[in-house]
């Protein structure tokens, strides 16, 4: 007859006898997989997730030794070592293949039975979310601010950081991105558009004069914050240009006040360049060749439903966007 191991304080049964482990992990077998501890299995799953320990940690909101501990327990109860510790973190076998997803589906089944137990739309546990520092403080932290007094029970910790993040790596649940997505495995969400045009100081356009068209920007100082490309639209048609400059900074709104001193040429969203545009400080240029718009996106790891916390993060900020389009230039 097959048996079955029942999770503590909870209705979840995990088959065993080969179903979880690979034929060569006996020792799985012998110890009977009886006294499984759910918070054990969400660790195992957040540290595979993460590759590593401290990645986990980050992510669950607990020290690296309680980590250790955890996997410690569910190792020795299954008899099996599901995890390889390496020194850039933490590597799965074969045994850790086979027994994570089984883990992960128990996980997100518990995950689901404690979200329908709650009160209606309440929400509860830790939300980590990465956001941009050129956007994140004036025009999206009031959303989380928002959804703080709406779910007192859920507890919501915010990077703004205009460098790329791995939300795998590091811990979160989800982030904010801004701009044109690059292919990823990451699953993203739109959630409303970005605009943006190229603008010059009037000194800057006074000394160097004004590209009037894409192949001119070659003779001009871009501002950028990398090695990127910028994108224009002719007519139907996109054209790519790989700009060129001394100056460069990882945060648009840096770039903003650059092109405001005359350093250069600056593509910048309409929400970062409205107040400079409307003062007269910059200058749109070149616009019979628009940027193609962009958009913001939420971004998450793969998985097969996101939280429903992510959700309510998700909807709260599409009706930011649809509610608030002078913030983004959307009314203009």
């Amino acid at each position: 007859m097959r048996q079955q191991a029942t999770f503590p304080g909870t209705q979840f049964a995990v088959p065993f006898d080969g179903a979880i482990v690979s034929k060569s992990d006996r020792l799985c077998r012998e110890t009977r997989n009886t006294k499984l501890d759910i918070e054990d299995l969400q660790t195992f799953v957040a540290v595979a997730d993460a590759g590593g320990i401290s990645a986990a940690a980050r992510r669950l909101g607990v020290s690296k030794s309680i980590v250790s501990r955890r996997l410690f327990r569910i190792e020795a109860e299954l008899g099996v070592q599901l995890l390889a510790r390496t020194t850039r973190g933490a590597a799965l076998t074969e045994a850790g293949i086979t027994f994570r997803e089984h883990a992960a589906r128990a996980s997100a089944e518990i995950d689901t039975a404690r979200e329908t137990i709650l009160p209606t739309g309440e929400l509860r546990g830790r939300l980590r979310v990465a956001m941009p520092l050129s956007f994140g403080p004036t025009h999206f932290a009031p959303v989380l601010a928002e959804m703080a007094h709406q779910h007192p029970r859920l507890q919501i910790h915010t990077s703004y950081s205009d460098r790329f993040v791995d939300l795998i790596a590091e811990g979160f649940d989800c982030a904010i991105r801004v701009g044109y997505l690059q292919d990823s495995n990451l699953i993203a969400k739109r959630i409303g558009p970005i605009y943006g045009k190229l603008v010059a100081s009037r000194d800057y356009i006074k000394t160097h004069g004004s590209p009037q068209t894409p192949d001119e920007l070659v003779d001009h100082q871009a501002l950028m914050q990398g090695t990127e490309t910028w994108q224009f639209m002719d007519g139907d048609k996109i054209v790519t240009v790989q700009p060129q400059g001394r100056f460069k900074a990882d945060n648009a709104t840096a770039l903003a006040a650059a092109a405001a001193a005359g350093l250069g040429v600056a593509w910048l969203p309409d929400c970062i360049t409205y107040d400079y545009v409307t003062s007269g400080a910059l200058v749109p240029i070149m616009t019979s060749y628009p940027p193609p718009p962009a958009a913001a996106y939420v971004v998450r790891p793969p998985g097969q439903h996101p939280a429903r916390k992510i959700r309510a993060l998700t909807d709260m900020l599409i009706e930011h966007f649809e509610n608030n389009p002078h913030l983004w230039g959307l009314d203009r």
